[in-house]
């Protein structure tokens, strides 16, 4: 059996394949969704993130949803949610991010039971400039994209003004560096290519092979300029 999970404006959608066709549910209705992740240790678990309706999470392959984090994450809008691909051998859970309006960092270690705030995101230089166009007096957690090469390393994009990364598991902080994407909305790491980030942004599209310290973009060929997503191959 095939399951998707679809986030829509208003809802979450389930399509379940079966030998006489497709099923769909609907889930979460009015919620908002702005992201789901998938546990890929674990093909059953998904979270999802709402625009004022918090975090939910299913263990039945979104049959049914449960809320949870509000006793450790305090904001209500979590605009970006990410699982690492990775965990520590003696772990039960992978390792959960979740990015909030306005920019806050929040992980789990035990599936979603309790939460750690990362503090030190926002004590960034550049966190004085970061502003949501379409709301300037705030911004959001964009995305976030936990190395899949490398245990301790996450990038986080600030929409807008930042992309920003951590080689300590969310301790510390690298701030953005020059001639980097300003806007990342996208961004993608893949296990045969250790070391290299696929932006796509506002500002164009990039490429980094040394983990974010430099950056090119290559944009010839490319109808527009402001981009949204990117898969790799």
């Amino acid at each position: 059996m095939t399951t998707i999970i679809a986030g829509m404006q208003n809802s979450v959608l389930v399509l379940e394949s079966s030998k006489s066709g497709w099923k769909t549910y609907e889930n979460l209705k009015g919620s908002h969704p702005q992201g789901i992740a998938l546990d890929r240790l674990n093909p059953s678990r998904a979270y999802c993130g709402t625009l004022g309706d918090g975090l939910w999470k299913t263990d039945n392959s979104g049959q049914t949803w449960d809320s949870i984090g509000k006793n450790g994450i305090s904001i209500s809008n979590i605009m970006s949610v990410s699982v690492s691909p990775l965990k520590e051998r003696d772990e039960r859970f992978s390792k959960v991010y979740v990015g909030t309006e306005p920019s806050a960092l929040y992980s789990s270690i035990n599936g979603g039971e309790s939460w750690e705030k990362m503090s030190d995101l926002n004590t960034l230089r550049s966190s004085k400039s970061w502003s949501f166009p379409l709301r300037p007096c705030t911004h959001h957690v964009r995305w976030i994209e936990p190395d899949v090469n490398n245990l301790n390393y996450i990038f986080v994009a600030i929409e807008a003004g930042a992309l920003v990364q951590s080689r300590d598991g969310g301790r510390t902080w690298i701030d953005r560096v020059k001639r980097g994407p300003y806007d990342t909305h996208t961004l993608a790491t893949h296990r045969k290519a250790p070391k290299r980030l696929y932006s796509s942004a506002g500002d164009g599209y990039f490429e980094s092979f040394d983990y974010g310290e430099s950056w090119i973009s290559q944009t010839e060929g490319l109808r527009h300029h402001y981009l949204h997503g990117l898969a790799i191959d």
